[in-house]
């Protein structure tokens, strides 16, 4: 049984899952009172608020939310037989209206009156009528298929531009190469993963060989978006791991738990990231030879390799890129970048870290200033985050019609509304 106790106006309730806060709002119809929960546990700045719109939904990846207020959410995994989950937001809750779709996976877009959704495998699209509800859900088109999905990093995130084209990661199936390259001159896994393809998307059953290798030396990229201020695509790469497993002459343990950074790249067709020549040391502030390659930790990369756009703390995990274009937000918002880190597992002998969304100041259609921690609290206590055991894990993040941001996590199936209200 939940025990519940009043103080001052805040309702705090000891449940199973853990102490939630509520606030006891007025209402001036009937003289009762409602409870309203208060951020939904989160941390946020000054003037935003918090909702939990929908709860245990299964493994909610990417998701996208239309001009009608319908979300539709890709599941990585079976919850409801279906991979996609449409809901309709009421305000402070979200319905399930439906479910369809055969395959999970984790992209999912919609540009042109069609919604795009990836499995790991292949790429497909929905028609949407007016209403952008899609109107033949058995039976979606494949837009590009057989993509090199294997063992590791399979996850395929998608974007769209403005001149028709569709950009698909394609993960490498290695952390770095070392298993397919043992003379260390080489990396067979570029010649078909670590990378970004561009694809036409009014185009069926293509192939990945119809496909443009767009950007290339990019372990895996899960966070993607257009940058229409900038007119580029930028992603976030998911850095290496295993420094000191692999070269512990080379590298200790903190070192380890610490590098290499998460990095944010600004991509044109035939750059370089380097992976897995190199890696970028968010400390030094240098792009560093791979010990694989022949690096000690000190000697720079080749630089014909790329730089980063903006570095953040190592094997965070960053699964969701947004650039928020709203009007809701305050202005210093505005093309600037949001980001859904889901979070570490393997920074010991240092604490767990991440399971939180950051904002990245733009101006110009670049990063301008530091990184800030928008939203945080998803883990749960101090103890779930450093141990790694996080109660929710952000993933996605959407941008809703009247500007308030969407974030999904994909452990306990809980979707986040947070608005801003001057």
């Amino acid at each position: 049984m939940n025990r519940k106790i009043i103080f001052a106006g805040c309702l705090s309730v000891f449940a199973a899952g853990g102490l939630l806060s509520f606030s006891l709002i007025k209402n001036a119809g009937n003289g009762k009172y409602q409870a309203e929960e208060i951020n939904a546990d989160l941390t946020l700045p000054k003037g935003f608020k918090a909702v939990a719109i929908a709860d245990h939904i299964g493994s909610a990846r990417h998701l996208v939310v239309t001009p009608r207020g319908d979300i539709y959410v890709h599941l990585a995994g079976p919850k409801t037989g279906k991979g996609i989950v449409v809901l309709h937001d009421d305000g402070d809750k979200a319905d399930v209206k439906t479910s369809f779709g055969s395959f999970y996976g984790t992209g999912i877009r919609i540009q042109k009156g069609y919604l795009y959704a990836s499995s790991d495998h292949a790429v497909f699209r929905y028609k949407l009528n007016n209403n952008d509800e899609v109107m033949d859900p058995g039976n979606p088109e494949m837009v590009v298929g057989n993509l090199v999905a294997k063992r590791m990093h399979q996850a395929k995130a998608i974007a769209l531009d403005d001149k028709g084209y569709l950009y698909v990661n394609i993960g490498a199936y290695s952390n770095i190469c070392s298993d397919y390259d043992p003379d260390k001159k080489g990396c067979p896994v570029l010649d078909s993963a670590a990378g970004i393809w561009r694809f036409k998307a009014d185009r069926l059953n293509q192939t990945q060989a119809d496909g443009v290798r767009y950007a290339t030396g990019l372990r895996n990229v899960v966070g993607m978006d257009w940058n229409r201020q900038d007119n580029q695509l930028f992603v976030m790469q998911h850095g290496r791991d295993a420094l000191n497993n692999l070269f512990p002459k080379l590298y200790t343990v903190q070192q380890s738990a610490l590098l290499p950074a998460e990095c944010m790249y600004a991509l044109k067709e035939g750059d370089n990231a380097g992976w897995p020549y190199m890696y970028y040391d968010d400390v030094k502030h240098k792009k560093i030879l791979g010990p694989e390659y022949g690096g000690d930790g000190i000697k720079e990369a080749d630089p014909k390799f790329i730089n980063p756009v903006a570095a953040y703390p190592g094997h965070l995990a960053p699964d969701g890129l947004l650039f928020y274009t709203g009007k809701q937000f305050p202005e210093r918002y505005r093309n600037g970048a949001f980001i859904a880190f889901h979070g570490s597992w393997n920074r010991a002998p240092e604490p767990q870290a991440g399971y939180f969304v950051v904002f990245q100041p733009f101006k110009n259609g670049r990063p301008a200033g530091k990184w800030e921690v928008f939203a945080d609290g998803f883990a749960g206590t101090p103890g779930q985050k450093a141990s790694g055991r996080a109660e929710h894990r952000p993933c996605g993040l959407a941008q809703g019609p009247d500007g308030s941001l969407y974030v999904s996590d994909d452990n306990k199936g809980t979707i986040y509304k947070i608005s801003y209200k001057k």
